[in-house]
């Protein structure tokens, strides 16, 4: 059996930490049981330190024996695939699954990440504002409607939906409840806590490392 990697960066500022998107393939890991490692690449230097496995320069990567994909969205499909957990094998439930990881990444993400960046550069938001309120609305509405995307069940869907959502400064924009009991009830799955724990784990162990080479 091959060994599943996930590349993260070495090191990253507090402020990302708890974010950064190894956590959506730790996450699912951990959720389907398959065993996993977790390797880095340097944070200096990311620009141009690992182009050849992605060539954005970001983080993270996956890496399946011979296989090595990028992207966060790419890596987690290819993890649901292994697992019935994350995705289900009948063909409606699969593609709804797919199609709300779509959802997740290109109706919404789309919008939230750019609207906060520019919030906390102060910049203007150039309508973004109105932009994502209105799609967060339509999917509150889905959500009064349902506990889970797709399936009536749990699937990588959610995991991907909830972890673009659970960004608090998105969700403090509006009163969707339907959607605060949703990112609520995803995040209080143990899988979460543990990837997320880890996580900033890995982190803290490299403040210590960085402290004691600056010493």
């Amino acid at each position: 059996m091959s060994e599943l990697i996930i590349w993260t960066y070495d090191w990253v500022p507090k402020g990302p930490r708890g974010f950064v998107r190894d956590l959506r393939l730790r996450w699912a890991c951990e959720e389907a049981g398959l065993a996993y490692s977790v390797r880095t690449v340097p944070f200096d230097g990311r620009e141009t330190n690992h182009l050849s496995r992605q060539p954005f320069g970001q983080v993270p990567f996956l890496s399946d024996g011979e296989l090595e994909m990028f992207e966060s969205g790419a890596g987690l499909l290819h993890l649901a695939r292994k697992s019935e957990k994350l995705m289900p094998r009948d063909p409606v439930g699969e593609a709804e699954t797919v199609q709300w990881m779509i959802a997740a990444l290109n109706s919404i993400e789309m919008i939230t990440v750019p609207w906060w960046f520019l919030e906390i550069t102060g910049e203007q938001d150039n309508g973004l504002a109105d932009w994502m309120g209105n799609r967060l609305d339509q999917l509150e509405k889905v959500l009064n409607e349902r506990e889970w995307l797709a399936a009536d069940r749990f699937t990588a869907a959610d995991l991907l939906m909830a972890d673009v959502l659970r960004v608090s400064k998105v969700r403090s924009s509006g009163n969707r409840p339907a959607t605060e009991a949703y990112v609520t009830r995803v995040t209080d799955r143990p899988s979460f806590k543990k990837a997320r724990a880890d996580q900033l784990a890995h982190f803290a162990v490299s403040d210590e490392s960085r402290s004691a080479a600056g010493s």
